[in-house]
């Protein structure tokens, strides 16, 4: 009677534990790719990068506009005294004014604001790496998540047969009420554990959920999650065309910009002017010519120029701090990537391999009567917390991954309009 006892709890023992494996569905719904096509669309943070686009865009055909002209009326020797009293004395001219800027004013505006032109599309660019990281680490978590929602459910059934299997040993008479009382807490904690993980996985669905601007009703991509590409790049990454250093890169040729405005401003501009004045006494017309050209008596530009000047070395002072600090964050990416390999590498094979095979052997030797049930149980639950280390380290991984080519990710090619 106990051999066939014994036999049918190593039976659903290992019914349970196959329901454990958390097979891949057959059909995936929803793929990171297609998240991060579905966040592309819906994120508010690209929605404002394409606004700062179209926003430079318009400001480099702005900057390239000449000054108006304008047209000018005036009346003199009106409302006085004497000869000048009414209109009789009136003059009236009506000209034509047309600004003339100098020292390369319009070129220099045009600089500056291709110049911000392209760290807007550089910071376009940030932002789609930035809601890929995010989007990425969201994915990562949900597919986590799931994975720990299948471990703690398989752990919650083998807790129930165990209860099961110790209260039916002690209605017999054959086991202690004690290890029915100890199997009841183990099943008690394995269900409430079960419950908290779908509460999370609940929690990381709708993280995702948010981000991607529809709601996650499949299943993910399982098989992607338990995909190990290698342990790290072997050679260390360039820093040179990172988005990082393009983003600095982009300042310092800003600042560049604006020096060469702020010097272009320093030369006065001169007004035209050319009209027709007609005398009312006589009721003769004649021409009239001017010229105006302003005085850099008080503001000759020199304060102007001292601040860009400044401006354009703090530029250049933070583009060698984004070097050093790109530098040092890449590598360490490296380092993380790589130690995330090998630890999901283990977790997911020698470790789980030795698991599994201990979890086997106790449950041969249980039905065999040669261990004990506790035994078993102590195999089945390092087998549980051993997958969900697997699954730790294949998150970490992941994580590390994503995070690594953020900091690597390419800058877009320049081109002037």
């Amino acid at each position: 009677m106990s051999r066939i006892f014994a036999a049918a709890l190593a039976a659903a023992l290992c019914s349970t534990q196959v329901a454990a494996q958390d097979a891949p569905p057959a059909t995936v719904a929803l793929t990171l790719d297609e998240a991060l096509a579905a966040a592309r669309q819906n994120s508010p943070a690209l929605e404002a990068a394409s606004a700062d686009l179209r926003a430079s865009s318009a400001a480099r055909t702005v900057a390239g506009l000449r000054p108006n002209p304008s047209i000018e009326a005036q009346t003199e020797n009106v409302a006085g005294s004497g000869a000048y009293r009414g209109i009789d004395s009136a003059e009236t001219t009506v000209g034509f004014a047309l600004p003339i800027e100098l020292g390369g004013k319009r070129s220099a505006r045009i600089g500056l604001a291709e110049a911000q032109g392209a760290r807007a599309r550089i910071d376009a660019a940030i932002a789609d790496a930035d809601v890929t990281l995010r989007v990425t680490q969201a994915y990562v978590a949900a597919v986590a998540a799931e994975r720990r929602l299948g471990i703690a459910r398989a752990q919650a059934g083998i807790a129930a047969e165990a209860y099961r299997a110790a209260r039916i040993r002690v209605s017999a008479g054959r086991a202690s009420p004690i290890e029915q009382q100890r199997a009841d807490v183990l099943r008690i904690n394995a269900e409430a554990a079960a419950a908290r993980a779908e509460r999370d996985t609940a929690v990381a669905r709708d993280t995702l959920a948010r981000l991607i601007g529809r709601p996650v009703v499949a299943g993910l991509d399982l098989a992607w999650f338990d995909r190990i590409d290698g342990y790290g790049p072997v050679a260390r990454t360039s820093v040179d065309g990172t988005l990082a250093l393009a983003a600095a890169d982009a300042e310092v040729a800003t600042a560049d910009a604006q020096v060469g405005l702020v010097r272009s401003q320093r030369i006065p501009d001169v007004t035209l002017s050319a009209g027709a004045r007609r005398l009312e006494a006589t009721n003769d017309t004649a021409a009239v010519f001017g010229v105006s050209i302003p005085l850099p008596l008080f503001n000759n530009g020199s304060a102007g120029v001292a601040q860009a000047r400044a401006e354009r070395d703090r530029a250049d002072a933070r583009r060698r701090m984004a070097r050093i600090d790109a530098e040092q964050a890449i590598s360490a990416a490296e380092a993380e990537v790589a130690n995330a390999a090998a630890d999901a590498r283990n977790a997911t094979g020698p470790a789980l391999a030795a698991a599994v095979e201990t979890a086997r052997i106790a449950r041969i030797g249980y039905r065999e009567g040669k261990f004990g049930q506790l035994d078993l149980l102590d195999a089945e639950r390092t087998l549980a917390e051993t997958r969900a280390a697997a699954v730790d380290a294949l998150a970490a991984w992941h994580d590390a991954r994503a995070r690594l080519q953020r900091l690597t990710g390419a800058a877009p090619t320049i081109t002037k309009d």
